[in-house]
């Protein structure tokens, strides 16, 4: 399966494991997995470092660095642009809406716990052990 780690997941993972649904655990441990992430999470880490709302150990570009390191970057291009405005979330979030688009243009599961995007029946999830796959 190709996963797409949304933003706190992929945090969760680096600096609070436990936070984690055992089933999420499971599906980024599964060697035969495929781990991706959105070039917007890059940059809601680094906000979030800024804004003080995340702290990690050292340099915030050297904690994404390291944090990335073993994951596939989903790029950002105009597909994920365009779908990015197409998509009908009830909510304007920028980021929601890119890593969404992502998870449409590239066809991943989006590992999530984010109740608005779990609730877009068109995004293939992964959340609380178990897939919940949209119309897509």
């Amino acid at each position: 399966m190709k996963l797409l780690l949304d933003t706190h997941i992929l945090i969760w993972s680096r600096l609070s494991p436990e936070r984690l649904s055992g089933a999420a655990t499971e599906a980024l441990q599964d060697e035969g997995n495929e781990l991706w992430y959105s070039p917007i999470t890059v940059w809601e880490i680094l906000l979030l470092a800024e804004k003080k709302r995340l702290r990690v150990k050292g340099d915030p570009y050297r904690w994404v660095e390291r944090a990335l390191d073993g994951l596939r970057e989903a790029p950002l291009n105009r597909h994920v642009a365009m779908e990015s405005r197409r998509l009908n979330l009830p909510h304007k979030d920028p980021g929601d809406r890119f890593i969404a688009a992502t998870a449409l243009v590239y066809d991943l599961v989006l590992v999530t716990v984010d109740e608005r995007l779990l609730a877009c029946p068109k995004l293939k999830t992964l959340a609380i052990g178990e897939i919940a796959s949209g119309g897509k």
